[in-house]
């Protein structure tokens, strides 16, 4: 992932309760000159990262940012550098307003853009970078919001504009829509999604209902999950879903926590409640949970990523307001992989941050 790193600048920030923090300064600035520039930017030389030195020897690493596909593509050759001189550089796609992130079984990056109305692939293994949009005809894709990937890679998008999930295959390609009854969306909005690929089956949150969508992979509704309310089991405005061996976690974002049901809909626990500050949400958006069970949410409103223990506890929170690296504006979704990698879309600087989380069987090995 060290390609990835793109632009390095000011200081990474942390709070930790109750844990302590360490802040190693060595840092290269790529491209000190601003967000115009940052997108050019190309990684020179050995890069010293800052991290996070946890409790019990568990670590956090920045790895690096990506704004758009020109990272993906790399250096370009002398002829290459030469034609741009005189016919100017080509013109990379970039990253306009993401929000959703996920990687699938190629660590393929892929990410939902409402603000360009498509999906971004960025593969870096290969230098390759796809980018997926359909016309605004009847399942046209409007405003892609949230992104899930199956055992086969295939890519499922809800878009909450239309009310309906769309579904593409690993290469890219359009295969159906999930969800349009004669050209309308049967979801009164569709945000988050997850599939699960043993049983065969997709859910899908409809904010504006207050309830999970349980479905069969060719859209059919199996189950129902919550109604309206505060109680445990109830929604107001759920949003993110993500699926994590027997648990389903749910952003019941206007109820300000997140709550951990089974697979058929029973409540577990819940972690948050309203406030402004460490511990407390007020905007949660993403989440996700490293190979320890730590939970991460993202708080859109302070652009923190806190963490909790399963016990609901918080252990330590990143980030803070800002354009440098490790700061977020106005940050979204968020994926962590099998490898503990953390992915933050930072959605207002136009980039997905990328985190490398050393727990403590992994730094055993370091």
């Amino acid at each position: 992932m060290r390609e990835l790193i793109v632009t390095i600048r000011r200081r990474f920030s942390c709070l930790l309760t109750p844990v302590s923090c360490l802040l190693l300064l060595g840092f290269l600035a790529v491209n000190p000159s601003g967000a115009s520039a940052r997108s050019n930017a190309q990684p020179s030389g050995p890069v010293n990262l800052p991290q996070l030195e946890l409790q019990g020897g568990r670590r956090l690493l920045y790895e690096g940012s990506v704004y758009s596909e020109r990272e993906v593509k790399g250096k370009r050759r002398f002829w290459g550098r030469v034609l741009d001189v005189v016919a100017g550089e080509p013109d990379y796609r970039a990253l306009v307003a993401p929000y959703s992130v996920v990687t699938d079984s190629q660590n393929r990056i892929i990410v939902t853009d409402p603000g360009a109305s498509g999906i971004h692939i960025f593969d870096f293994a290969q230098h390759k970078y796809k980018f997926i949009s359909r016309g605004k005809d009847v399942d046209g894709l409007v405003s892609p919001q949230c992104v899930a990937v199956d055992d086969s890679d295939n890519i499922y998008v809800t878009d909450s504009y239309s009310g309906k999930i769309f579904f593409f295959d690993a290469g890219g390609k359009f295969r159906r829509v999930i969800g349009s009854i004669k050209g309308e969306g049967f979801f009164k909005r569709a945000t988050g999604i997850a599939v699960d690929s043993q049983t065969q089956r997709i859910y899908v949150t409809d904010t504006l209902r207050n309830q999970i969508w349980v479905l069969d992979m060719q859209g059919a509704i199996l189950q129902k999950i919550g109604r309206p309310g505060a109680s445990e089991g109830q929604f107001n405005f759920p949003t993110e879903l993500r699926l994590d061996g027997r648990d389903l976690l749910v952003v019941d974002a206007m109820n300000f926590r997140v709550q951990v049901l089974d697979r058929s809909g029973k409540f577990e626990y819940a972690v948050g409640h309203i406030g402004e500050g460490s511990g407390y949400m007020f905007r949660p958006k993403g989440i996700g949970r490293d190979s320890e069970g730590h939970l991460y949410v993202v708080e859109g409103l302070t652009g923190l990523v806190q963490v909790f223990d399963r016990e609901g506890q918080l252990l330590y929170n990143f980030g803070q307001k800002g354009t440098g690296f490790g700061e977020f504006k106005l940050p979204t979704g968020l994926f962590i992989d099998h490898s503990d990698r953390v992915f933050v879309v930072d959605s207002y600087n136009r980039r997905i941050q990328v985190f490398q989380y050393f727990g403590l069987a992994k730094n055993d090995h370091h």
